[in-house]
């Protein structure tokens, strides 16, 4: 592995090269893209892509990526920006890109904005929730997740995340009517440590959730689009969020191992099938 800074405005975006450039094999490289995790959380995917040279990088703001812009506010359009820079700067497109929840949209964001970049896009679980039928029940449940980060902080903010992003089915009044969840009872904090800049829980990624994808500038793209969702997330929002977009976009979901974090090992707590994905990535990429 390599590790390379690239300048862009208003960010010094930090990546990883995993492999030759170009790829020994000629197949482009694949590009690793998550949104706010950064490039740690795909290392086990990495390793089960042995044959692959990746490259993974931490968007502007998260991780090693250092932003100068003065913005604290995540935005598609402009990650897709970085994206389309770092993929110039490989000087080995079009890619591959394999792209995971807030990293979808973006990735979505750049194939509408560079068609010429990507080969295929992998968009899994994009959370975009606009899109629901129940969009805007899944909206109050969003701001609830908000205001319990707001007022009890971070132990708070992650118990309501999770109460939301498990709940099975369209958001109804007997969810949002619900006591807020105890986040000791889900071996959370429930000391507040005052911060209030959580890139998951504050309103810092509202860009991302609120982001309408350009369905014509998609549609005519050369790329192709695959929407993913993990077996274990087809009832949750994520997996409705994604049925949603691959019903934009014309077409059904393709459906992958495990759950919204079915790529990552177990240094992050909840565990997905990180090898058992990776075939099934190279799979959907060989189609």
């Amino acid at each position: 592995m390599t590790t390379h800074t690239l300048s862009t405005d208003g960010a010094e975006l930090v990546y990883d090269v995993n492999g030759p450039l170009p790829p020994a094999d000629n197949r482009p490289p694949l590009l690793l893209v998550g949104q706010p995790m950064d490039a740690s959380g795909f290392r086990a995917l990495v390793a089960g892509l042995p044959d692959r040279t990746t490259v993974t990088y931490d968007p502007r703001g998260l991780g090693r990526s250092v932003r100068t812009d003065g913005r604290t506010d995540h935005d598609p359009v402009q990650q897709a920006e970085d994206l389309h820079q770092l993929v110039e700067a490989l000087g080995a497109g079009p890619v591959e890109l394999f792209a995971s929840s807030g990293g979808a949209v973006t990735a979505l964001a750049l194939v509408a904005a560079h068609p010429g970049d990507v080969r295929t896009l992998v968009a899994h679980e994009p959370p975009l929730i606009g899109l629901l039928p129940d969009a805007d029940a899944a909206v109050r449940a969003n701001e609830a997740v908000r205001a319990a980060y707001t007022s009890s902080g971070f132990g708070a903010g992650m118990a309501a995340f999770i109460a939301m992003t498990s709940w099975q089915g369209p958001f109804t009044e007997e969810f949002l009517a619900r006591a807020p969840a105890d986040p000791a009872a889900l071996g959370l904090p429930t000391e507040d440590d005052g911060s209030r800049d959580d890139p998951l829980l504050s309103d810092r990624s509202d860009a991302v959730v609120g982001f309408r994808p350009d369905v014509a500038a998609l549609t005519a793209a050369p790329t192709r689009v695959v929407v993913a969702v993990g077996e274990e997330s087809v009832d949750v929002l994520t997996g409705r969020t994604s049925a949603a977009t691959a019903e934009l976009l014309g077409q059904q979901v393709t459906v992958f191992p495990s759950h919204h974090g079915g790529f990552v090992g177990g240094e992050h707590g909840y565990a997905g099938q990180p090898e058992a994905f990776a075939r099934r990535l190279e799979e959907v990429l060989g189609a």
